[in-house]
């Protein structure tokens, strides 16, 4: 990995704002990503645990990484009911 645990875990958290996105690594290197539906509750828009950082070696697999976890929260969305107050148009 060329860039320390630091960078890598800010480059990855402000690629989210304004989400809040928390991001873990341990030190063997397994990423846990946890992004969440605003700043003020604790309720998870996606969580992505096991991440091997080691093979994060450049802007490529970075951005690589920030796009799929992106699709991912992209499509939970989509397959979220409607909560009960809200009608269909």
């Amino acid at each position: 990995m060329f860039l320390s645990a630091l960078e890598l875990r800010n480059i990855i958290e402000s690629s989210f704002l304004p989400k809040r996105c928390q991001c873990t690594l341990t030190p063997e290197l397994s990423m846990t990503i946890k992004v969440y539906s605003d700043r003020e509750t604790d309720h998870l828009d996606l969580i992505k645990t096991g991440i091997d950082a080691k093979h994060l070696n450049g802007c490529r697999e970075i951005n690589e990484l920030i796009t799929e976890l992106r699709e991912d929260m992209q499509k939970r969305a989509d397959v979220q009911p409607l909560h009960p107050d809200r009608k269909a148009l």
